[in-house]
């Protein structure tokens, strides 16, 4: 089944985006990136040499841009200036690549989103021209207002980063899906297969992970189930679940046979 989508004005037909982080080598991180089948890796510009460091090993040299759609993002900014400059640096290393993944953090024990900042470094590298895909929290008014500023994605989050508890409020991500007006990615908390799968039911455009896959006991075993998963919940959404019910209903007729 073709069911690719658009982001930026790019067609994708993975629906799971995912990290470099936490690997053994670079070598692991190939090779779990290669089995999840994503098209998007996102790399963590503070933390990751991709070219700012000459001479030190290079993750494009395994994560090739010609083959993936790199996503830059500004993991450990914690202010709007530090995550614009972040921005403004990938864009340079990488050829005026203009998509970002946009992320503020409150402070180091819950890596949440703090929005004030992140709002207001969202405004000034949309106009800067930057396609900004932003990591924001569950909150439905923060993500119509990003959306409405120019954010070519909202990302919020399933649960804290690298907490693996999954999604933890399914009520307010409804919310945001329905009012969507740009693709909407859960980012953050998915800590197995299932957990990606439920995402993609509640109707979200696809799902992003890092600590879930690189974490696992064999990552590239997980990726496998990664990919698997998001495609699976994809298609449960798409072939709409049955009502739910108090009471059991039989699956076969309950009259029109006669025993003899």
């Amino acid at each position: 089944m073709s069911d690719a989508f658009l982001l930026a004005g790019r067609t994708f037909h993975s629906r799971l985006l995912v990290g470099t982080g936490k690997y053994k080598d670079m070598t692991e991180t190939a090779e779990a990136i290669a089995a999840s089948g994503a098209e998007i890796v996102t790399v963590a510009v503070r933390r990751t040499n991709i070219g700012q460091t000459p001479g030190e090993p290079n993750l494009l040299d395994v994560i090739s841009p010609d083959r993936y759609t790199i996503l830059p993002n500004t993991a450990g900014c914690y202010s709007a200036e530090e995550a614009v400059r972040t921005c403004r640096l990938a864009r340079e290393l990488l050829d005026d690549h203009k998509l970002v993944k946009l992320e503020v953090l409150g402070d180091q024990k819950t890596l949440y989103p703090n929005m004030p900042e992140t709002l207001k470094a969202a405004e000034t590298l949309v106009k800067e021209g930057f396609e900004v895909m932003v990591y924001c929290n569950d909150d439905p008014i923060a993500a119509r207002l990003l959306a409405e500023m120019g954010c070519v994605a909202v990302m919020p989050l399933g649960s804290l980063i690298g907490s693996g508890l999954g999604i933890v409020n399914p009520y307010n991500l409804r919310i945001i899906l329905e009012e969507a007006t740009v693709p909407v990615l859960i980012d953050a908390g998915v800590g197995t297969a299932s957990d990606a799968a439920v995402a993609m039911e509640l109707g979200a455009a696809g799902v992003l992970m890092n600590t879930a896959i690189a974490a696992a006991g064999n990552p590239v075993l997980m990726a496998s189930a990664m990919k698997k998963a998001v495609e699976a919940g994809r298609e449960a959404f798409l072939a709409g679940r049955m009502p739910r019910k108090l009471y059991a209903s039989a699956s076969s007729p309950l009259d029109g046979v006669a025993f003899r």
